[in-house]
């Protein structure tokens, strides 16, 4: 049992040194939980152990040191292995609790507990956090904080190994939601699985585009096609296990997609421009649905755009000034358009506060446009 400023039990045992599995390293390091590390890759283990994410495994039986039997066991793995390791750690340390953080869990619960393994002792987990880059070089302590973390425990799962798991969860900093493996399943088809694919369907179309066109795109273009750059090898294996909640999302995507064709091929027929504005306000609709920055239904705030030169230290300048100003910003966009030496940064305040702070920008020079 690791001493230290952290209520989680070590060893704990991280199988996966990618972004997830070093991150939870890192953070539990800072608080002086004993970590171990491997990963598959002897560079991966060895890159998490030089940056302070825990000991590595090979080293520690390179130097005949034996490790403790782990409290437990964190398998942050690919998604097509994770189930097998799983099972495999069940076995090989008997006392330890182990939890997986891949981001399907049907599929992965049920083979372990079609196993013949004390699969009291698994729970299902999935960190809701992420970066666009990947390995241990990319990983962070913080990257979890304030972020979602979903518990999925199984009808025969130990109240000690959920408490084991929300525990670590919280340590870390995250936001615990407790669902069945269905439901999980279901809601990241929606929020997460189908985005990647829309994104990435709109980005195949980019492939024969030419340059002079793509030049000419701004940001709403930039921001939808952002996640079409993920891991293809990571996707493949993702939208594989959760292919039943990923098709039912897309068959309702198609009805709206078939509808919308329908329309604009008739665009001035009866009643068509209803139908593209009851289409586009379902769209509001749903975004507006989506949590604000305080939790809860979204705030209505007021928008500006600051024109600001494409030279350093900037936005940072005007960040500094709308501090000093007392204005708390709810939201903050960048856009820059391709050769001009100028950006664009949009700013969501209260609305109380948005006339005087315009003026007030205004009058300390910059360029704003309500």
């Amino acid at each position: 049992m690791s001493v230290g400023l952290s209520a989680v039990e070590g060893p704990v045992l991280i199988i996966g040194a990618g972004l997830l599995g070093s991150s939870i390293g890192l953070g539990l390091r800072a608080q002086s939980v004993d970590v171990v590390v491997s990963d598959a890759s002897p560079t991966n283990e060895a890159v998490a152990e030089d940056i302070g994410a825990g000991r590595s495994l090979r080293a520690l039986e390179q130097s005949q040191e034996s490790l403790s039997d782990p409290a437990v066991v964190v398998v942050a793995s690919p998604p097509d292995v994770t189930a097998s390791i799983v099972i495999e750690s069940l076995r090989k340390y008997p006392h330890a609790t182990v939890m997986d953080i891949s981001s399907v869990k049907r599929s992965i619960a049920e083979e372990v507990l079609a196993a013949n393994v004390d699969a009291s002792r698994y729970v299902g987990t999935h960190p809701m956090a992420g970066r666009e880059k990947s390995g241990p070089v990319a990983a962070r302590g913080e990257l979890f904080t304030s972020m979602p973390w979903v518990i999925c425990a199984h009808e025969s799962t130990r109240p000690e190994a959920v408490k084991t798991a929300v525990t670590i969860a919280v340590e870390l900093g995250a936001t615990v939601t407790h669902l069945d493996v269905e439901e999980h399943d279901r809601t990241v088809a929606l929020i997460s699985h189908v985005p990647q694919v829309m994104s990435s369907l709109l980005a195949s179309r980019l492939q024969d585009t030419p340059l002079y066109a793509l030049g000419l795109a701004g940001q709403g273009l930039r921001d939808t096609v952002r996640i079409a750059g993920s891991d293809p090898g990571l996707w493949v294996q993702i939208l594989s296990a959760n292919a039943q909640p990923v098709v039912q999302t897309l068959y309702g995507v198609r009805e709206d997609l078939e509808r919308l064709i329908k329309t604009l091929e008739s665009p001035t027929a009866s009643g068509a421009r209803l139908d593209i504005a009851q289409l586009m306000s379902e769209g509001n609709n749903g975004v507006n649905r989506i949590p604000g920055k305080h939790g809860g239904a979204p705030a209505a705030f007021s928008q500006m755009t600051v024109l600001v030169d494409d030279t350093p230290g900037q936005i940072a300048q005007l960040l500094a000034e709308i501090g000093e100003l007392g204005v708390n910003l709810e939201d903050l966009r960048l856009e820059h358009s391709p050769g001009q030496p100028a950006g664009l940064v949009e700013i969501s305040v209260n609305p109380n506060e948005h006339e005087k702070l315009v003026e007030d920008l205004t009058e300390r020079g910059w360029k704003v446009v309500r």
